[in-house]
């Protein structure tokens, strides 16, 4: 019962590794809530799990009044000790066909809208004198790939936002990591066809896709007090992805 009693505010919670984190939670003897745009994934979650230390919270991550509303719910409901700040959105389009609408909504959501939840966070930790954040980056912050520059730009800038929060907060009580999957078996890879997805697997040394429970579990643990002289650090949960070719 690693995160007992804890409070934790899950972005992207109704579905994913949002979902399978919001599970891991309350395993873990937490308290959450669904922070997510959909309302009725998010009310069906709840009512699926039967249990009052969850809560579901309508959120666009974007909207400062969304994000400051869902805080202050939280605050009521269980306290903030931690944040996975994993909402986000998938993106495939070559840079010179990528409209200036394409590219902001993706940076908006992936950047800007981690940067809001994040700021509101520390906020809150800063008056508590202690928490954990966790930020969802990803395998392309580490390395480019075509055809995903909106994408790949906002999760190197997940990485690098998360090293500077590190270092503001490190002497207050705080941590502040992220968290880096590799291609999981989510819902966002659910438009694939089947050689797509076969050459996805192979690029993983394990010959697989993540399952959302694998993600959910390292971050239950950066979450977790285990992980108390961790911060500032990026995990890669990626079956060997960026570790190389064999």
């Amino acid at each position: 019962m690693r995160l007992k009693g804890k409070g934790i505010i899950v972005t992207g919670g109704a579905s994913g590794i949002g979902e399978a984190s919001v599970r891991k939670i309350i395993a873990e003897g937490g308290k959450v809530v669904i922070a997510d745009l959909d309302a009725d994934r998010g009310n069906a979650l709840v009512s699926e799990l039967g249990d009052d230390r969850v809560r579901y919270i309508h959120c666009n991550v974007v909207d400062s009044h969304d994000v400051e509303t869902l805080f202050q719910s939280t605050a009521e409901f269980c306290g903030v000790d931690g944040v996975f700040n994993n909402a986000g959105i998938g993106a495939i389009t070559p840079s010179a066909e990528t409209t200036d609408e394409d590219w902001q909504q993706v940076i908006d959501i992936n950047l800007t809208g981690v940067f809001k939840v994040a700021r509101m966070s520390l906020q809150y930790m800063l008056n508590n004198g202690a928490g954990s954040l966790v930020n969802c980056a990803s395998i392309l912050g580490h390395f480019g790939q075509s055809q995903t520059p909106a994408y790949s730009a906002a999760k190197g800038g997940v990485l690098n936002l998360t090293r500077t929060l590190a270092i503001e907060t490190a002497t207050n009580g705080i941590r502040v990591n992220s968290i880096s999957p590799g291609y999981v078996d989510t819902p966002i890879l659910s438009a694939l066809d089947e050689e797509s997805k076969n050459a996805l697997i192979a690029l993983h040394p394990m010959a697989r896709l993540g399952r959302p429970e694998e993600i959910a579990n390292a971050t239950a643990f950066l979450l977790s007090d285990e992980a108390s002289f961790i911060t500032g650090a990026d995990l890669l949960v990626d079956g060997g992805f960026t570790a190389g070719k064999s």
